[in-house]
């Protein structure tokens, strides 16, 4: 009678794939794979619920990979277990390992490989982007309690809890209680530079998880027993937890076992050959035994009927529900948002407010918000200045989580990584809230929402000098730019308030990129009082002043300079100089259009002029060796009438350099 494979040999089925491809591709990290084969074993035979038929199961398990560097692992389970089907990674895939357009790049990537839940590498995203995983399906299941019932996964180095982010992430996930989360802590006490607690933390990380108010424990990390064990009081908790796995990193290397030597480098053959014998693992590279492969698949398999008997449950919802929640995880808006802003744009036509863009965007919300029901803002602590949450809505608390508003607190970094978590669960458009100028506490986070294509729609006010009195510390100057040099980010800066709905409506329309709402503090005039039903802001550029004739200046602006350019504009007109005037607020959107299109609105003025208070980077694409009335240093603090005086962003000064460029 056949016997079924031991623990072991499933294991080294994942540790000897990683060190396999890593010493074919002679690059990758096979440290951690080798170290935490066993718990991954555990975590994926006996605990996650997933089919590896169907990757995108609404209701799976998700596992988060935090420490990307030990990618191999994550293939070769995803290789072992078949997920994806007839579209999952193959023997070649792994063998392609870290290649020029294959499947298994060096750190997983979302959207890129079947069964990767979201893109990891830089440390500490992983963790803080499953926080967001965990909170969404919580707010989900209380409002489709039959069809959401998951858990999320987390398997966490070294280096991701040395990260400040894992310090705002669990703090978040110990304030609302996400006892659905569970992290594995892959302890093996090394990184690239030696052994950890020697050279650079001796922190108790399970005390710190405690603190922030969490269960967290020791176990053994090739006990499976003890994991086993150990995940299943996690699962009973009221309560997030961590499990710490003291590991070997490099598990089985001769010489390199324990040591950095096996953290971030091809083992050799002679080490991986010491492998195989100590592993009693006798299979020629890339091999899987035939049992412990079908054992694999087995195990990809298992979850089979769970997914059936989901899909039975979704079946027996009301229809209207059920359509409701297949469009809401399938991504798509609803269908009558389109008709609510434009009698929103009408209403605003006629009454034409002067307020700041962050007023506009708050009255904004309370008009998209009852119209796109996934739509879940929240704010850094800054509630009362950003104005992102609807007066009606109901906020998110450890007890009810029914609501749509978050309050993340004093933490930037966690709040756009958590975003992030909550768009790649799916279900929602997240989107959180802080001062522009603190987008730099979050890039990295930003970075990865662009870098994965996903709709998260931010909302950063105080968006320049114009904040006035805090100062130059708050004063954001060269945000703007680096913002707009980030690929897929689309960064929304309008003029009026509507234009600010219009930005909203595009940014919302963008299925595969993230964007930013940059919204200023002080009032700004109405610009846009005649009704035109098409988004002119979703074209990132446009006409919004025509000139009286053939115009001899083009005058470019965006956000709160654009009414100064059309007092600019005046100011010319006396003086019998034809200009015109372009708002663009959103440089990104407009050089995704046509080339005609951008040639129409760009115009063939003789002086073209740019005006934004902020630095000139980017503005060069549109105004070539045009001038450019802005910022070239640091802000400066007072009344923000008085720090435009000060700078000399002005009309008259906007006037005077399109003169002077006329007459040379």
């Amino acid at each position: 009678m056949a016997t079924s494979p031991t623990h072991d040999s499933l294991a080294n089925a994942i540790r000897f794939l990683a060190v396999d491809a890593v010493e074919k591709a002679n690059s990758g990290h096979p440290g951690l794979p080798m170290g935490a084969a066993d718990l991954a074993t555990v975590l994926f035979r006996d605990v996650l619920k997933f089919d590896a038929a169907d990757p995108h199961w609404p209701d799976r398990d998700r596992f988060v990979l935090s420490a990307g560097h030990g990618s191999m692992l994550l293939y070769a389970l995803l290789y072992l277990t078949g997920t994806g089907g007839a579209d999952g990674l193959t023997l070649d895939d792994l063998k392609a390992f870290r290649q020029v357009g294959s499947r298994t790049p060096g750190h997983p990537e979302y959207g890129h490989t079947p069964g990767v839940e979201t893109t990891t590498g830089p440390l500490g995203q992983g963790i803080a982007t499953a926080v967001g995983m965990a909170l969404a399906e919580r707010m989900l299941a209380a409002h489709f309690p039959s069809v959401v019932d998951h858990r999320t996964y987390v398997l966490a180095s070294d280096g991701d809890l040395m990260e400040g982010l894992s310090h705002e992430a669990i703090a978040i996930a110990g304030h609302y209680r996400l006892s659905r989360l569970i992290v594995f802590w892959d302890n093996n006490d090394v990184s690239i530079d030696g052994k950890v607690s020697v050279l650079n933390d001796n922190v108790d990380q399970v005390a710190r998880f405690q603190a922030a108010g969490w269960n967290a424990s020791h176990v053994d990390g090739r006990d499976a027993a003890a994991i086993l064990s150990a995940v299943r009081a996690a699962q009973a908790s009221d309560r997030p937890t961590l499990i710490a796995c003291r590991t070997t990193i490099g598990f089985g290397l001769p010489t390199r076992e324990g040591t950095s030597k096996a953290h971030g480098e091809a083992a050799g053959a002679a080490e991986i050959e010491g492998a195989r014998k100590n592993l009693n693992w006798p299979y020629p590279p890339f091999e899987i035994p035939a049992d412990v492969l079908s054992a694999w698949r087995e195990v990809g398999a298992r979850g089979a009927p769970d997914h059936e008997a989901w899909r039975k449950r979704l079946a027996e919802l009301d229809p209207a529900r059920r359509a409701e929640f297949e469009r809401r995880v399938g991504g798509e808006l609803p269908a009558g948002l389109d008709g609510v802003i434009d009698a929103y744009k009408r209403e605003l036509a006629d009454k034409a407010p002067t307020i700041a863009t962050r007023k506009a965007g708050e009255a904004a919300l309370a008009v998209i918000a009852p119209a796109v029901p996934e739509l879940v803002t929240g704010s850094a602590d800054l509630t009362p200045s950003n104005n992102t949450k609807v007066a009606a809505t109901k906020e998110i608390t450890p007890d009810d989580f029914s609501g749509r508003y978050i309050h993340w607190g004093i933490r930037e970094h966690g709040m756009a990584a958590a975003c992030n978590g909550m768009a790649v669960h799916g279900g929602f458009i997240p989107s959180g809230a802080s001062f522009l100028c603190f987008t730099d506490y979050a890039r990295p986070a930003l970075r990865l929402a662009a870098l994965m294509k996903i709709r998260v729609v931010h909302v950063f006010t105080h968006d320049s000098i114009g904040l006035g009195e805090d100062g130059p510390t708050h004063q954001p100057v060269e945000q703007i730019a680096s913002l707009r040099a980030m690929p897929n980010m689309y960064l929304w800066r309008p003029a009026d308030s509507v234009e600010t709905v219009e930005c909203w409506q595009a940014a919302l329309e963008r299925a595969h990129s993230p964007s930013i709402l940059a919204l200023t503090r002080q009032n700004l005039p109405a610009l846009r009082k005649t009704h035109v039903a098409e988004n002119l802001c979703a074209r990132g550029a446009y006409e919004i002043a025509p000139a009286e004739g053939e115009a001899a200046v083009s005058i470019f602006a965006s956000g709160s300079e654009v009414s100064l350019a059309i007092a600019a504009q005046q100011i010319l007109k006396g003086k019998g100089v034809a200009a015109r005037v372009v708002s663009v607020p959103c440089m990104d959107a407009f050089f995704d259009q046509p080339e005609d299109y951008r040639r129409s609105v760009i115009g063939g003025a003789r002086v073209k002029v740019g005006v934004e208070a902020a630095v000139r980077f980017g503005w060069d694409a549109i105004i070539g060796d045009g001038p450019f009335v802005g910022m070239s240093g640091f802000g400066e603090s007072g009344p923000y009438k008085a720090v435009y005086e000060f700078f000399g962003i002005t009309p008259e000064a906007v006037a005077e350099a399109a003169e002077a460029r006329l007459g040379a």
